[in-house]
């Protein structure tokens, strides 16, 4: 393949049939989210909100990208404004992946750190402030906006039906942290078929099944606040994956498969096996590995 810019690389990921133990003879593909250039999931999202202010005249040569972001989608953001050379400000929780912090200044973006214990709630609200105070500033508000969804509805989702190349999808697995993926790609599929589940995967301290919040270290799914794209959104179960289950899917898909995933894909992986166990024989779940565990070492991510 020849290509003249690095966006040129976004999308078109594998769909990988994993070769594991299943339970109930059922399959799960993953799609390896990792092998966008930036290194995940979010890159798609950070084209698509430059895209989209530019199209909205929200964005011109000279103005200031600030968004509050734990990280892969800083990274995206900054890859995308780059190409643009606009000057690109993340607000990052201080408690995330130091990698993934280097890897937003290495692409020319300034980081604010904001005190962990107010987690993204808090880097929100600066985020906000900054925008108020710093002239001709966009902040595109992942966790608002409505392009946030229509990427995935736009690009990851009609790859997934390409990809499975008329095999039936009997549940759609993922995590959910803004809710960007999760409600775009389900609505995709629920539009083609409405039989298909759609499972909400939030690790232990996220407040979705209505469990308390509290931290955690599955990094990049988990929500302080119902995200808005939820609303009129059919999700047939929510499933909370400790920490525990979460990094033990991580050792294992390292161990069985040769796949190095992120935290937030060992929880998609050990939720999508305990569904497995409740359905038909022959079920076909599919699933997303947003990212891999490079990004997060300095945690200690093969640990036990």
């Amino acid at each position: 393949m020849y290509i003249t810019q690095i966006s040129q690389l976004i999308g078109h990921t594998p769909l990988i049939d994993l070769q594991l133990d299943i339970p109930n003879h059922s399959h799960i593909f993953a799609k390896l989210e990792m092998f966008n250039p930036g290194g995940s999931i979010k890159d798609r999202l950070g084209q698509f909100l430059i895209a989209d202010g530019f199209n909205r005249h929200l964005i011109n040569a000279s103005t200031t990208i600030i968004e509050p972001t734990a990280g892969n989608t800083g990274i995206g953001l900054a890859l995308a404004a780059q190409q643009h050379h606009l000057k690109t400000i993340l607000v990052v929780p201080e408690k995330f992946s130091y990698e993934k912090q280097q890897l937003m200044q290495a692409l020319g973006a300034t980081i604010i750190n904001t005190p962990s214990n107010e987690g993204i709630t808090g880097a929100i609200t600066k985020a906000k402030a900054l925008a108020q105070e710093i002239e001709n500033s966009y902040l595109p508000m992942q966790f608002a906006n409505s392009a946030n969804p229509d990427t995935y509805y736009q690009t990851l989702a009609p790859e997934i039906i390409q990809d499975l190349n008329g095999k039936k999808i009997t549940a759609f697995v993922a995590g959910a942290g803004s809710g960007g993926t999760f409600a775009g790609v389900a609505k995709y599929l629920n539009a083609r078929d409405k039989q298909i589940q759609n499972i909400v995967v939030e690790p232990e301290g996220s407040i979705l099944a209505g469990g308390p919040a509290h931290a955690h270290r599955t990094e990049g799914i988990g929500v302080e606040f119902m995200p808005p794209f939820f609303d009129h959104l059919s999700i047939q179960k929510i499933m909370t994956i400790s920490d525990h289950d979460a990094f033990y899917q991580v050792r294992e898909a390292a161990k069985q498969l040769g796949l190095f995933i992120g935290s937030s894909s060992g929880a998609a992986l050990a939720a999508s096996l305990k569904l497995a166990e409740s359905l038909p024989e022959n079920s076909n779940i599919v699933t997303i590995f947003p990212d891999s565990s490079e990004r997060y070492m300095s945690d200690h991510i093969y640990s036990k």
